[in-house]
């Protein structure tokens, strides 16, 4: 599940489902490196993850506030906000072994 937040505060962590991924991906507008991000994003979560996952994406060029919550200084960058611990990516997300290490999804020097 894909979503767009352009509201003034974060929407709530669901509450916690065995094996479901919460994800907030923060982006500047609709930069290069910001459409490579969520085009990336979506490809890993339904290659890996398919219907265990929700991303929030949240436009800081909309709700710059919003980057405070999080504590966000780069972007893009992924949050994962469940399961936890809280884990942070920052970039367009172009390595996907490195992206599916740093969400826990495999480890490192796991066979794909």
């Amino acid at each position: 599940m894909l979503t767009d937040t352009t509201s003034s505060t974060p929407a709530p962590a669901e509450a916690p489902r065995d094996g479901h991924y919460s994800l907030r991906l923060y982006v500047a507008g609709q930069t290069p490196k910001s459409v490579a991000a969520i085009h990336n994003l979506t490809v890993i979560c339904e290659t890996h993850l398919a219907g265990r996952y929700t991303i929030e994406i949240v436009d800081l060029r909309v709700n710059p506030q919003l980057a405070a919550g999080d504590q966000i200084l780069a972007l893009p960058t992924l949050v994962r906000h469940l399961p936890s611990p809280l884990t942070k990516i920052i970039g367009d997300l172009s390595n996907t072994e490195r992206v599916l290490v740093g969400l826990d999804i495999r480890s490192r020097g796991e066979a794909p």
